[in-house]
């Protein structure tokens, strides 16, 4: 026998990377040292000029949304998901990114799929400025069942240390604003399945009322980033604190930033959450407050800021095209979030 009678194809590895090599390098700037295929990617910041660079580094994944893209057949958007969600989650710490490396894995790897998951990635990576240096690819026959695959990533940014952002200036009086989400992002998939799918019997093309969009459309819009758009008023230490609404939703996301001594109070009224949220909630009778500690609810970026702040920070956002709303304010207290309906 040979490894292709046990399922794993050398010649289908080789073939896939053709077009993954030319997505790849397409990202590529002044910092990379090398070219695809090297061990280890290469990448100095010495083009950087700064004066005390602190790296900071995350790794995700996308989760179950994958099921969804792999029946609708959109596997460029898992990779925006993937890169966005990660330069979002150091985004808030104030950073830059500077690399991006990928981990794919799947169970046969089928014509094309590979090209179209990499071009997603290569395709968020040129809009976020950062290199997709380096990545892994494993065909694992019997562990993965037919089409399937999942892919996971791990981001490398970088940040002047007198510009880390970490929340220790948030205190009573400061506002919240909040950048709305493209939908779900990268969470909550597996009740977001099993309540639509499972329990309310809807396909993926079925119409989601109220949008021109399906359902299937809804449940697979990229993940954003917010980079673009606050990277330099983090740079002009304007920000207090930054939270990115992911898994576990409002209560598992805002206390990882809060010192110990205030509170957070979140308007539940002051913006109205997508179609596709009220869908869920709807065919799942799912409580309320199950619903925030899952989703983002149509709120992916939380940003502190003083009031004093707010014209400023108002008038970058719209010159940058983003809609705002402000959802909360802090208080005294004990670290905890809380809603007003």
């Amino acid at each position: 026998m040979n490894y292709a009678d046990a399922g794993v194809s050398l010649a289908r590895a080789d073939e896939a990377m053709v077009g993954v090599k030319k997505s790849v390098r397409t990202t590529f700037n002044e910092g990379v040292l090398g070219d695809v295929g090297n061990f280890g990617g290469l990448f100095t910041l010495n083009h950087l000029g700064m004066k005390d660079p602190v790296l900071v580094s995350s790794v995700d994944g996308v989760g179950t949304k994958l099921k969804v893209d792999i029946e609708m057949g959109t596997h460029t958007l898992p990779g925006q998901d993937i890169v966005n969600h990660c330069c979002d989650d150091i985004l808030v710490q104030g950073a830059r990114p500077l690399f991006f490396l990928d981990y794919v894995a799947t169970g046969r790897l089928e014509p094309g799929v590979m090209d179209q998951l990499v071009a997603g990635m290569a395709k968020a990576c040129r809009e976020n400025g950062l290199v997709l240096i380096g990545g892994e690819t494993a065909e694992m026959p019997g562990f993965y069942g037919p089409g399937d695959y999942d892919i996971s990533g791990t981001i490398v940014g970088v940040v002047e240390r007198e510009n880390i952002i970490d929340g220790k200036k948030i205190k009573p009086g400061t506002i919240i604003l909040g950048l709305p989400s493209t939908g779900l992002h990268t969470n909550g998939y597996s009740l977001a399945r099993k309540v639509l799918f499972d329990v309310a019997g809807y396909k993926v093309d079925t119409p989601l009322e109220g949008t021109n969009m399906t359902i299937g459309e809804a449940l697979t819009m990229p993940h954003r980033s917010y980079y673009p758009s606050l990277i330099d008023l983090c740079n002009k230490k304007i920000i207090q604190g930054l939270a990115h609404i992911t898994g576990s939703g409002y209560q598992g996301n805002i206390p990882r930033i809060l010192p110990d001594d205030v509170d957070v109070i979140i308007d539940r009224t002051s913006w109205d959450p997508s179609p596709i949220f009220k869908l869920i909630q709807k065919e799942g009778s799912v409580e309320k407050d199950e619903m925030y500690s899952t989703f983002n609810m149509g709120m992916g970026m939380l940003i502190f800021i003083d009031p004093a702040d707010k014209a400023e920070v108002v008038a970058h956002l719209e010159a940058k095209g983003e809609k705002w709303v402000q959802v909360g304010e802090v208080v005294a207290g004990s670290k905890q979030v809380k809603f007003k309906d």
